[in-house]
């Protein structure tokens, strides 16, 4: 049953400039459009507007499904049982839960920032989604086998990887001492 229509999600982008990165993105944009237009010329300005608008469409269906796949997870997930597993009480099962998740997650920053976005509003703690986030950065099992282990040598993969298991709990923990610390500081 839905208990909410889609007016909902839409609300964040009813005033996009409100937000302060995209403020400071579009300066970025337009000073250095005219940048180019005037230091080099009207063509490397179109050529690099140009690229980035390819990009953009080569882009977007990542995108566009890894917020799909991050919408479904928060609905579907039910917010006791990441809390319990993920949640800020979860103590070291949800470091190391987190930890294990991550470096077997496959899928790029497209899909896991989402994801990620998804589980805190689903009741995951800030140092478990560090944890995640840091393991699939350093852990990545389908980079270890595809690309690590075949071309830097197995043994130098065992010993990275076995180094880099203790740092998603470790960094973990401290981001979540440091956001709680902040927090009690007074309002973000």
């Amino acid at each position: 049953m839905i208990k909410r229509g889609p007016m909902k999600y839409l609300r964040p982008f009813v005033n996009p400039f409100r937000r302060t990165s995209v403020l400071i993105l579009g300066a970025l944009v337009l000073g250095l459009s005219v940048f180019a237009f005037f230091a080099r010329s009207p063509a490397v300005a179109w050529e690099g507007l140009g690229g980035g608008v390819a990009l953009f469409f080569q882009i977007l269906p990542n995108l566009v499904l890894g917020f799909l796949l991050a919408g479904l997870a928060q609905e579907l997930l039910p917010r006791d049982f990441v809390a319990k597993y993920a949640g800020e009480d979860s103590g070291a099962t949800g470091y190391l839960l987190a930890t294990g998740l991550g470096a077997l997650t496959p899928g790029g920053p497209f899909f896991q920032f989402p994801l990620v976005a998804a589980l805190w509003k689903s009741g995951a703690g800030v140092g478990q989604l560090t944890a995640y986030l840091t393991a699939w950065a350093l852990l990545g099992f389908q980079r270890v086998v595809i690309y690590e282990g075949p071309m830097m040598g197995w043994r130098y993969a065992f010993a990275r990887v076995l180094t880099c298991l203790v740092a998603p709990p470790i960094l973990g923990s401290m981001t979540g001492w440091v956001y709680r610390s902040l927090h009690s500081a007074g309002p973000s």
